[in-house]
């Protein structure tokens, strides 16, 4: 059989842990920062790892990396 392809966009946007977690940008980011409190806009620095079944998604897009 041949091999399953990644999908470009998830392995672009994604990473998942050695324990199997799939991190990726905080959502809420992109405009608006305005109307946004001071306590999301530091809460929301960096990256932040997906629910549950989101991260089940993800996983389905990036066979190899599990």
């Amino acid at each position: 059989m041949p091999k399953m392809k990644t999908k470009s966009s998830a392995k672009k946007r994604f990473k998942v842990t050695a324990t199997g977690k799939v991190m990726g940008g905080q959502a809420g980011k992109r405009h608006g920062m305005i109307k946004r409190t001071r306590k999301f806009i530091r809460d929301a620095r960096g990256t932040t790892t997906l629910s549950a079944p989101d991260a089940k998604i993800v996983k389905g897009f990036m066979p190899y990396d599990r």
